[in-house]
């Protein structure tokens, strides 16, 4: 494994337990609507992302083109806040794990849309690690299918799954969309599309903050609003700016066959938080599963070591 590729892994690695942490913020604050968190989430996001760009602004803004405007402002609304509104209710109505499980076939649609690429490693060669990544989630679906808490009823169940399906799009969308331009912009860090995308989806979030947080609802109590405002800043600091960074770099580094075998660390680490909250080990279903979701992106890894497989 050359460096390059070594840096993106262990960046792509970084990114994923940041965003691990998205999962539990819902669980967290249960009494406000998946959209309210979304909401707030993604105004904190914009603040700090707006004091960190500020004393740069105009060198940045000037790096842009309208149309780069145009796709800052698809991927803030389809990757951030439409998917987090998804994620939110999924992980309310069907529980946080079985809404990793399914967000963590991310790695199978996003990998079938790089291989179609030019200079692509083929599907065939890619056909083992997905194999593995498709048995790690069937092995851990089964083990919380079995062991995990049941949320609600079953039809609150079916429409969280759904729901999780719609996050898996939408991410997904976002995932290929956003590789494509920072690879498009190589002028543009990392770390300031990162603050960029920040920017549009603060903007965005402030114009659904009025209908979201003033239409009349529940009147929650001081300490609900402290929880709630605290998860909301936590995740936007550590997800959204840290861990969106992280992954922009990773993006830059490797191709997209590559860093959509990465994602599988979200749901890598969503499991494990909700291991070390529920006080106890993975059980040996579950560590099968997690052995099979690392093999698989290390098979990856090796699968793009061949001359073929490099983009010159």
């Amino acid at each position: 494994m050359n460096r390059n590729m070594m840096l993106g892994v262990g960046s792509g690695v970084l990114a994923g337990a940041l965003w691990g942490l998205v999962f539990l913020a819902p669980s967290l604050t249960p009494d406000f609507s998946p959209a309210q968190i979304s909401v707030a989430r993604y105004l904190a996001y914009g603040m700090v992302s707006a004091i960190l760009a500020a004393p740069g602004w105009r060198r940045l803004s000037a790096k842009l083109a309208s149309a780069d405007w145009l796709s800052l402002a698809w991927l803030g609304l389809a990757g951030n806040i439409v998917y987090y509104i998804f994620l939110a209710l999924a992980v309310q109505l069907a529980g946080p794990a079985p809404t990793a499980l399914i967000v963590g076939l991310l790695p199978v649609v996003i990998t079938i849309v790089g291989t179609q690429e030019e200079g692509a490693v083929p599907l065939g060669k890619l056909a083992p690690s997905l194999a593995l990544a498709v048995a790690g989630v069937v092995l851990i679906s089964f083990a919380s299918l079995a062991h995990g808490t049941a949320h609600g009823s079953w039809q609150e169940r079916l429409i969280g799954l759904f729901c999780a399906a719609g996050a898996l799009a939408s991410w997904g969308a976002f995932a290929v969309g956003n590789t494509r331009c920072v690879q498009r912009l190589p002028h543009v860090s990392a770390h300031d599309w990162s603050l960029l995308l920040g920017v549009v989806s603060g903007a965005e979030a402030l114009v659904l903050a009025g209908p979201v947080f003033l239409w009349p609802g529940t009147v929650h109590p001081h300490m609900d609003w402290t929880r709630f405002l605290l998860a909301s800043c936590g995740t936007a600091i550590s997800a959204s700016v840290i861990g969106n960074g992280f992954w922009n770099y990773a993006s830059r580094l490797l191709p997209l066959t590559m860093t959509a075998q990465l994602v599988v660390f979200e749901t890598l680490f969503a499991l494990l938080y909700s291991f070390i909250l529920a006080g106890r080990w993975p059980t040996a279903i579950e560590s099968a599963a997690i052995a099979a979701l690392i093999g698989g992106v290390w098979w990856c890894a090796a699968s793009h070591k061949s001359p073929a497989a490099r983009h010159e």
